[in-house]
Parts: structure tokens; C-alpha cells; sequence
């Protein structure tokens, strides 16, 4: 039986489906599951054992037996640990087959498989009574059904299910509360990553579509590590407000509700962006607290436990909004069965009750829908827009911005500075990108975009008619390989430009599509013609993580208890494919230091075709900081020009102590190394380095090794 999978082409841009065996989604699901950084989670797992004790005590001070029913079992840790804590039966419920084998192979392990009964099956499919899967319904509820949004797995239905159908009615636990916080702020750069920005570009204003300006946005969550936002970049427009509690111990409802605080307003300022956490209460005193609060929040920030698999939540408000210090305001959170949603409401208009929650988000202008947060934040990002407005001054050659500047003053006929000229022709090479407008704007007269996505295309018209110089830009939907010379009206590009971007893009050098759309576009090309970016250069530094590493080292024993059968069951299906391969991470999010220097190790040429054979690189970084190696970071630079570079991956040197400081605008690629390497930074152990560029794939394979000089 085989599997078609979508899998990113760099040659076409394009989403190809793959045949892959019947084995290879089993594998995938596995290799980037995040049971290892749960099992590392050792405040989670602490908090969860104590709950667990105090709960099966109070069971047992009532004279019961403790009978467990454990949801999202997973390995089967939390059932291990109220067997240990005195329950007499557990029945553990995993509906992923794969994990519910392992969860199997941990339980006779550790020799608990007499008193615990695995159950492969969505909880709401679980029966219970005689020839049923529980015989009897259970006094003590276990659960790690969250996520970053708290409901976002199910939570919601499978409480409800579980009350109905498979606990008692005055049954125990763990956790027992969730509680809901948010926080109105403001912030330009969180707000930078929902709406787009007016753009000076010489002078000139570049402005949103009324469209977008109006528009409430995408309805997702952005789940972040905002403990890596520093409260610098933001303002507190209110206090943290409890915003809802679900208790646990007793029926919930899945149908959507709304709940609100009322607060007056700390501060000033632009109501733009909801931050927002729970905790886990995993007793009735509270006294027993796990929480997702970001570490900012901490007197001592350092001592924050880190998580992967439970975030911090980003809300966008529909529209921002002015609010003074002292104002009334009212915060509003909205869910339904799987997702959460805010909006604000002014003393004005309290006034006027309403009984119906604000409807969920949607976005109106397509804008959203075509454009990720990330990349709203690198079209709002000045200096980058800056950096290809100089590009785009210094093109040397024919081409096309010479009446711009003779019309605000900036040089004369005499002057020595060389622009694009009127008579040539730009063509653009990106997904959704503002750069063609940017180019009419500094006065080229011939430009054209290659638009091949409609809801792309859709965008930047309106971009263009919000704008009035719908005629300056044309947008023309067709690949670079059936561009003829009839779409550029019988003429040849003169300036070929690009970010580059594709949305399709998962990793960073699958940008380099760019190089085979030039490729495509030789015969179209006049012989003088500038291509920018004239180059790119793959970059890497060898890395100590400070946290992502948990999310791919073996656990070993966790609590107590051996998991060695989920760390192998891992590492089988990270070495299928996903152990050879860089995976995208967005470095900001993530600390590490770099103990190595960087180094470009591939550069590839754009002013030339895309190659016919094979491009290697091999070389060797020595170690020259002290720490634990866990892996290869790795990254894209662009080279618009001879002395004009904008990066996809470190934003300023590494400091001497190897501290580094990533672009929040694209993920970078990491290469875990198996196992990691403590270095002494001695100089003597050396990173070793082999790279290939597979042309005919558009893709790089490549090879670590840590080696002594």
C-alpha cells in the first residue's frame, strides 16, 4: 500500500505529491512527535505526580478503591505514577497505535502491566460494563489532553464524554482546574505581524488596501515563546486579567461560551494585542500549580520552566483602538469546542447588553489568508525594505529609474550616480511581494510580476489600486517557463529582481528557485541584464541549544520510570529518513550559542544558469567555545548587491561569547547531531562539513561529523 505525500519541489516551487511506502507516515508522525520534550518536562511531570498523590489519597480516605482512568496516556507515565502512589487499577487510553505499543512495552517494563490496561481508542469510543473496555467506571480522572491554546486537541468533548459516560459523578481529578489570563498590550512589533504598514520608500508612501486596513485578520492562534518577546518591545495596557476556570472534577460543556473581565486601563495607548496563558491547578487548594506564564512574569526569570509543547498564545484584536489611562474596559474571550478568541469593548459600549459573544475573526482582504505572520513582519521590517530600495538604486546597466529622481532634485544629468533607465524592462520573481511596486515607485515605467498564484496575484492588485498605479506594475500569471517574449510585450528584462520568497518554501535554501526561474528565463534575459540578488550563500555555525535540544534527545528513565522503549521506538523512525535531514525551527524563539564561527559553505551564482552536475563544499570549523554540541544551525544570505546583504538568519555578528541573534522573518534550518558533543573549546575538535547540491532536485544533502585535529 503506498501513501501520496505532499512534499516541496525547489525545482518548480510547486507542492509535489510523492509516492511514499505505507510505513513512511507512521514514521513521520513519530519523528517529529514531542513526547521527548514532554518526558523532559520535569516541572510538568512533578506537579502531575503530586496531584496524583494527593488524589489517590483522597479517594482512599473515602474508604474507595482508585480506580484511574487516564486520557492521552501517551507513554503511560502518569497511570505508572498512580500505581505507584497507591491506585488499584488503570486504564490508559491512547488512540495513536504506535505510541499505544510503546505505552504497552513501557508498562511491562516496568513491570506495572497486571494493573494497567492500555485501551487503543479515542476516549469517547471507550465502553464500559461487562465485555466492555473499563468494567466499571472510574473515581479518578487523568489527563493530558492540552495544548498551547489549552482546548486546542479536544480537550472540551472529551471531558464532556468522559463525565457523561466513563467517570463517577464525584470523581477526583487530576488536574483539577485550568484557569485561563490574558493581557491587553500594545506593540508595534507584535502588531507588525497582523497588519501591513504604510511604506516610505524614497519619500514616496506606500500605503495597505482599505481592505486589509479593516480587515479582523486570520482566526488561528499564534502560539509563540513569548518568553523570547522582551517586555521591552511591548506596553501593558492592562493587568493581567483571570479571563475563565474549567473545572475538571466536574461536567463540562463543549458548546461555545464567553466570558469577560472588567478592568480600567494602566496606561495609554493603542489597544492592539492580547497576550495570553493558563495554568494547571492539580489540586482543589491550588496549591499545587503548573503554569505556561512566560518567563518575564517570573521575580526570578531564569528559574521558568521551558516547554515546547505548551506555549504562550499572540491574539490579534480585529482592529486596534485608542484607549486612555483610567478607562472602563471590558476584555472578552470566546471559544467553542477547539479555539479561543478576544475582542474589547469600550465603557461606551457596555452600555448597550448583548447577549451574544463577538463573532469569531475572519479575514476579509485575502491578506491573511495568503500572507503568515512571519511574513507581514519582514513586509513591515524597514531596514530590510530599505536594503532593496538601495539595491534597486544601484542596479547598474540599462534598465529602468532614472525619472524619479530627476523629479524630486536628487542629481541632475551631470551627476556620476548610475540608476535603471526608463526604456528597460523589470520583471519580478517572488510570491506576494512588494518589491515591483517598490521599483514603479522609484520611477521604473516597465515592470512585471510574475504572479502565478491567483490569491497572491488578488493581493497585490489591491495593493496597486489602493496605491492609484494599478497601470505601473502588470501581473502577469504564468510560470517562469511559459513566460514568452509576447507577455513582456515584445521586449527583454533588463532587471530581474526578486526577495526571494515562496510560500512553499520550507526550508531556507528551498529559495533558491529563484536560480531556476532565472534559468528558465536565459533566452528572455538581455546580455547586460542585472539580476538581483546576483547571489546567495548557504551559512552555518555549530550550536548549543539551551532548551530545543529536548525535543529530540532520549529520555532514558523519567521520573523514576524506564522509557527506553519510546526512545527507541523514536530514534527507529527518525533514522528511516528524518535523522539525515535539517529541520525548520524559527531560531529567535529558541537561545542558543554558536561555538564555532559561521561560515558560508556554499555560495551559488545567480548571474549564471543553474548548473548541470553537482555542487560539493567540504570543509571543517574548530570548536573554539566550551559547551555541548547539539547541532548545525543553518541559514540563507542574499547578496543584493557587492555590499548590500540581507540575511534570513543571524541579524549581527556573533558576539564573542558566541551569543547569537536571529531574524524573526524566516525559520532557519537545524541539523541535530546524534549523539550531541561536549566541546572544550580548545580548538583541538573540529566540526567536519560536507554539503551537495543535487540540481536535478533542488535540494542539499549533507553530512556532519565532529572530528580531533
Amino acid at each position: 500500500m503506498k501513501t501520496l505525500c505532499g512534499r516541496v519541489n525547489p525545482t518548480t516551487g510547486a507542492l509535489d505529491w510523492v509516492e511514499e511506502g505505507e510505513e513512511y507516515d507512521y514514521h513521520q508522525e513519530i519523528a517529529r512527535s514531542c513526547y521527548a520534550d514532554m518526558l523532559h518536562d520535569h516541572d510538568r511531570n512533578e506537579k502531575y505526580y503530586q496531584g496524583i498523590r494527593a488524589a489517590v489519597a483522597r479517594v482512599k480516605a473515602r474508604g474507595e478503591k482508585v480506580v484511574v482512568l487516564d486520557i492521552g496516556t501517551g507513554t503511560g507515565l502518569l497511570s505508572m505514577m498512580a500505581l505507584t502512589a497507591g491506585a488499584d487499577f488503570c486504564y490508559a487510553v491512547e488512540v495513536f497505535k504506535p505510541m499505544a505499543e510503546a505505552a504497552q512495552c513501557i508498562v511491562e517494563k516496568n513491570g506495572f502491566s497486571d494493573k494497567i490496561k492500555i485501551i487503543n481508542k479515542h476516549s469517547t469510543d471507550v465502553t464500559v460494563g461487562p465485555g466492555g473496555d473499563m468494567q466499571e467506571k472510574a473515581n479518578l480522572l487523568i489527563t493530558e489532553l492540552f495544548d498551547t491554546e489549552l482546548i486546542g486537541e479536544g480537550a472540551l468533548p472529551s471531558y464532556e464524554h468522559a463525565h457523561q459516560n466513563l467517570v463517577q459523578a464525584d470523581c477526583e481529578a487530576v488536574p483539577h482546574r485550568a484557569t485561563v489570563y490574558a493581557q491587553l498590550v500594545e506593540s508595534d512589533l507584535l502588531w507588525s505581524w497582523a497588519q501591513l504598514k504604510p511604506v516610505e520608500v524614497e519619500g514616496a508612501r506606500l500605503v495597505p488596501p482599505p481592505a486589509a486596513g479593516c480587515c479582523a485578520g486570520a482566526h488561528s492562534v499564534c502560539d509563540i515563546q513569548l518568553s523570547q518577546v522582551p517586555p521591552t518591545s511591548f506596553t501593558p495596557l492592562s493587568p493581567v486579567c483571570t479571563m475563565f476556570r474549567l473545572d475538571f472534577s466536574k461536567p463540562v460543556s463543549s458548546a461555545p461560551q464567553f466570558h469577560s473581565s472588567r478592568f480600567s486601563a494602566q496606561s495609554g495607548g493603542r489597544a492592539q494585542v492580547v497576550l495570553s496563558w493558563w495554568d494547571l491547578h492539580m489540586d482543589p487548594s491550588g496549591t499545587i500549580v503548573c503554569s505556561m506564564a512566560p518567563s518575564w512574569t517570573y521575580p526570578q526569570p531564569e528559574m521558568a520552566p521551558w516547554r515546547d509543547h505548551w506555549m504562550q498564545s499572540v491574539y490579534f484584536l480585529p482592529a486596534e483602538s485608542l484607549v486612555t489611562a483610567g478607562d472602563d474596559l471590558r476584555l472578552t474571550v470566546c471559544h467553542d469546542d477547539y479555539s479561543l478568541w478576544y475582542s474589547l469593548q469600550s465603557h461606551r459600549q457596555q452600555e448597550v447588553p448583548s447577549e451574544s459573544p463577538p463573532s469569531r475573526p475572519c479575514c476579509t482582504c485575502q491578506a491573511h489568508l495568503v500572507w503568515t505572520r512571519p511574513r507581514f513582519g519582514e513586509l513591515n521590517d524597514r531596514q530590510r525594505t530599505e536594503s532593496y530600495a538601495a539595491a534597486l538604486r544601484s542596479v547598474r546597466g540599462p534598465a529602468a529609474i532614472l525619472s524619479w529622481y530627476e523629479r524630486v532634485g536628487v542629481f541632475d544629468h551631470g551627476s556620476n550616480l548610475q540608476v535603471l533607465r526608463e526604456d528597460g524592462v523589470c520583471l519580478s520573481i517572488s510570491d506576494g511581494s512588494l518589491l515591483p511596486v517598490f521599483a514603479h515607485m522609484l520611477g521604473a515605467k516597465k515592470v512585471f510580476s510574475l504572479e502565478n498564484r491567483r490569491m497572491f496575484k488578488q493581493v497585490i492588485e489591491q495593493v496597486l489600486e489602493a496605491n492609484s498605479v494599478r497601470g505601473g506594475v502588470e501581473l502577469l500569471e504564468v510560470r517562469p517557463d511559459q513566460l514568452t517574449s509576447n507577455d513582456l510585450r515584445g521586449e527583454q528584462i533588463s532587471v530581474l529582481m526578486g526577495e526571494p520568497f515562496f510560500s512553499t518554501s520550507l526550508l531556507p535554501w528551498h529559495s533558491l528557485f529563484f536560480w531556476y526561474c532565472r534559468t528558465a528565463l536565459a533566452g528572455l534575459l538581455r546580455s547586460d541584464a542585472a539580476i538581483l540578488p546576483g547571489s546567495a550563500s548557504l551559512h552555518m555555525a555549530a550550536v548549543e541549544f539551551q532548551d530545543l535540544w529536548k525535543i529530540r534527545a532520549p529520555c532514558g528513565t523519567c521520573e523514576g520510570f524506564d522509557v527506553t522503549p519510546m526512545d527507541e521506538m523514536v530514534q527507529r523512525s527518525l533514522d528511516f529518513r528524518e535523522s539525515r535531514e535539517a529541520e525548520p525551527h524559527p531560531l529567535w524563539e529558541y537561545p542558543c550559542r554558536a561555538l564555532t564561527q559561521s561560515t558560508a559553505a556554499m555560495t551559488f551564482d545567480f548571474t549564471q544558469c543553474v548548473p548541470q552536475q553537482p555542487i560539493s563544499s567540504q570543509g571543517s570549523l574548530p570548536l573554539i567555545r566550551a559547551g555541548c554540541c547539539h547541532g548545525v544551525a543553518l541559514w540563507m544570505e542574499y547578496h543584493l548587491t557587492d555590499d548590500i546583504t540581507v540575511s534570513a538568519g543571524l541579524t549581527k555578528p556573533i558576539s564573542d561569547q558566541g551569543d547569537c541573534e536571529w531574524s524573526r522573518h524566516r525559520k532557519q534550518g537545524v541539523y541535530f547531531l546524534r549523539p550531541a558533543w561536549e566541546s572544550s573549546g580548545d580548538g583541538r575538535a573540529a566540526l567536519s562539513y560536507s554539503f551537495t547540491f543535487e540540481p536535478s532536485l533542488g535540494d542539499i544533502k549533507m553530512d556532519f561529523s565532529i572530528t580531533n585535529q
